[in-house]
């Protein structure tokens, strides 16, 4: 049997039995390349996720337990589906609403951003205590037992990885989720990794496969320590032959400097970058962004988010309004990057208390 309602915006859509997945738009808006005299205005629609309600706390969230943050709520265009669809079914058509009739210059996008799993380099500081990590153990390779130059996940950074991929599996099913239809990783290992634990092997659209684009500038705040200095683009190639490298891609990671950190102004700029450069050229609506902790916290300030801290593994849905303002861009200006302060030995280690 099916159902056929007119809708508000003089169309109709045809609701086809009630196991039938959320209809999708014929064609998605697109913005257009942005030039000197517009910009892209990012907004994140609050209401939809625990993550971007402020009475939400940080300490402890599972999202893995509480269905990605998903509030159960009703949305203006729930009449017009089967009223047995999921949560997440419903949520799917309400956005493939507001593009439907977003116009040319408005489109709306859900991005996950994911945590990359624990690394050698978050053991190191947790046990070596931050000041000694960042004046002294953070400037090296490692420390001659364990290495965290760009680094590794650990073992238990796999098996926050492992939940990820099992929440994906288990939520495809039951939930129907959205699955991305784009993905794009930070270059550096940890990232890469966790990217690839967490996608291959999902029960995922032909049309849509896990072949992740990495990219340059979704790289965690760049710290001066060497954890942060990206692999060389031959290296990621080898170690990840079917991942895409962005167009312009430098053999050699030319953005790291030794005893130089990055300031958060300049890193919300080059997210922003980031954004633009996604939105401007990717027709998806639903896109994975692995990452690290302090990138998406900047991603988050861009997109206009409340402050919502991750902890390794753990993984943030927003719901993005981006608008192209035809006017022309207010610039922010770049800043001075800070000296990283050193330590001629290594400090003590942390007393227990």
């Amino acid at each position: 049997m099916q159902l056929t309602r007119l809708l508000p915006f003089g169309f109709a859509i045809t609701c086809a039995s009630l196991a039938a997945p959320a209809p999708k738009p014929t064609a998605l808006a697109v913005l257009p390349r942005i030039h000197s005299n517009e910009y892209t205005n990012y907004t994140t629609l609050t209401g939809f996720f625990l993550q971007d309600d402020p009475a939400t706390s940080t300490t402890g969230f599972n999202y893995a337990a509480v269905n990605f943050g998903l509030i159960n709520r009703i949305y203006p265009t729930d009449n017009e589906v089967p009223a047995d669809w999921t949560q997440w079914q419903k949520f799917d058509h309400y956005v493939w609403r507001l593009n439907r009739g977003s116009g040319r210059f408005v489109q709306y996008k859900v991005l996950y951003m994911g945590r990359h799993g624990e690394g050698y380099h978050n053991v190191a500081e947790t046990y070596y205590g931050t000041p000694a990590w960042n004046c002294y153990w953070s400037l090296k390779d490692g420390n001659g037992t364990v290495s965290w130059a760009d680094a590794r996940i650990t073992p238990n950074g796999i098996a926050q990885a492992v939940k990820a991929h099992d929440f994906w599996a288990s939520h495809i099913i039951s939930q129907k989720i959205p699955v991305p239809e784009t993905y794009y990783t930070s270059p550096l290992t940890r990232c890469l990794q966790t990217a690839n634990i967490t996608f291959s092997g999902l029960d995922l659209p032909s049309r849509q496969p896990f072949i992740p684009t990495v990219k340059e500038l979704f790289r965690e705040g760049i710290s001066g320590h060497t954890c942060d200095r990206r692999g060389t683009k031959t290296y990621i190639q080898g170690a990840f032959p079917a991942y895409k490298i962005e167009a312009g891609f430098s053999e050699d990671d030319l953005l790291w400097k030794p005893l130089q950190g990055e300031v958060p102004v300049n890193e919300d700029i080059r997210s922003k970058i980031s954004l633009d450069e996604v939105f401007d050229s990717d027709d998806s609506t639903y896109i994975s962004i692995t990452s690290h902790s302090g990138e998406i916290a900047s991603l988050l300030r861009v997109l206009g988010h409340r402050s919502f801290s991750l902890s390794t593994g753990q993984v943030i849905p927003v719901l993005v309004k981006a608008e192209t303002i035809q006017s022309k861009p207010i610039v922010t200006a770049s800043q001075a990057w800070t000296t990283i302060s050193t330590c001629s030995t290594a400090p003590p280690l942390p007393t227990a208390t």
